[in-house]
């Protein structure tokens, strides 16, 4: 299946584009670990079946260093042995903040308890934008039926300044 529709071909789209990244770089100019950042716009993207969101955050997360391992098992985080209290309380939230359709009430009290128990008040921000984000930039790649597998690491970096 090819994309419907080339966002970033497009002059209104790719104006948007630099819009909605300048939020993504603010989100990495922030306190929360940028490996957590990965990981839980990698899970996001996960569950909303986003082939170019998983291989953005795959490829841009093996770049800066992280474990082929823990990204194998980002999927599996509940089951896995690799990642801190403080990333797994992250990734309930990401899980939580995504399938908002699932529960009534978006993020239980638990997870949200626990994402306070390791995060401050920026972090948490950060955290709550990140979720919101990833979770847009999704929706729009879903969308235009955005093909996972070309990426490579910094592409879409460069592609938006």
């Amino acid at each position: 299946m090819e994309p419907r529709f080339h966002l970033f071909e497009n002059e209104f789209g790719a104006k948007f584009a630099k819009r909605f990244a300048s939020a993504g770089q603010l989100l990495r100019q922030s306190s929360l670990p940028a490996s957590t950042q990965e990981l839980v716009s990698l899970r996001a993207s996960q569950i909303n079946g986003c082939g170019w969101c998983v291989d953005v955050h795959t490829k841009d997360a093996a770049a800066a260093g992280e474990s082929a391992a823990r990204l194998h098992l980002v999927a599996a985080w509940r089951e896995a042995t690799v990642f801190t209290e403080a990333e797994r309380a992250a990734l309930a939230f990401a899980e939580e903040g995504t399938r908002l359709a699932d529960v009534h009430q978006g993020v239980s009290d638990e997870t949200w308890a626990q994402v306070r128990e390791h995060y401050d008040d920026d972090q948490t921000a950060a955290l709550v934008a990140l979720t919101a984000l990833i979770n847009a930039a999704n929706r729009l790649a879903v969308t235009v039926h955005q093909k996972g597998g070309s990426y490579e690491a910094g592409m879409l970096a460069a592609a938006l300044n």
